[in-house]
């Protein structure tokens, strides 16, 4: 992990994965204010997940993707995407001189290790074509697989502390192998008749 560093944090109940694109709707001052920085200044600003589960502290690095519309009343609708990971150890409610809260943090530099072994590779695309999709193509990374799998809040957690390749995906190809007996149960199930 690297030294601290202060970013403005926006507490959610969410916690986005890497390379997820999240829409935000921001309706209270001090969030328009946060957008109105990230804009003007192009600041990133960390998603802090506030729930009881997350005891490490997780957060997720968000940039500012797009502003999809702009209210009269000063609200807007933005989509923002996951760029890092890290973990908060100190909170502000207000991030002074600032308006909104902030915060300090280690990140977890959550893009240095993407690559996917040819055989965890192989077995994603063949989870795909169960979901009939054979073009998935050949640029995808470890978080697009998790992103895929849909993972609960709890194995998200589970997955943003796995820092090695192996960990992370060896953990990735048990969610694989159980959505993939689903799907194939799905399938068993259409194919059989019932009489009346």
């Amino acid at each position: 992990m690297e030294h601290l560093v202060e970013i403005p944090v926006f507490p959610l109940s969410i916690l986005p994965l890497p390379n997820e694109l999240i829409p935000l709707h921001i309706f209270e001052f001090r969030y328009r204010e946060l957008l109105k920085d990230v804009e003007e200044k192009d600041v990133k600003f960390g998603i802090y997940y506030t729930h009881g589960l997350n005891t490490d502290r997780v957060g997720a690095l968000m940039r500012l993707e797009g502003i999809l519309k702009r209210y009269d009343t000063g609200e807007s609708d933005i989509v923002t995407k996951c760029v890092d990971t890290f973990l908060l150890t100190k909170y502000y409610n207000q991030w002074l001189p600032y308006p909104y809260p902030g915060g300090k943090v280690y990140m977890l530099n959550a893009n240095e290790q993407l690559q996917v072994s040819s055989r965890f590779s192989d077995e994603f695309k063949s989870f795909m074509a169960l979901k009939n999709i054979t073009d998935v193509g050949a640029d995808f990374n470890i978080h697009d697989i998790a992103n895929e799998l849909n993972l609960d809040i709890g194995d998200r957690l589970k997955y943003l502390k796995l820092l090695t390749r192996e960990k992370r995906e060896n953990f990735l190809r048990e969610r694989l192998k159980y959505q993939k007996f689903i799907l194939e149960q799905e399938r068993q199930h259409k194919n059989n008749f019932y009489l009346n």
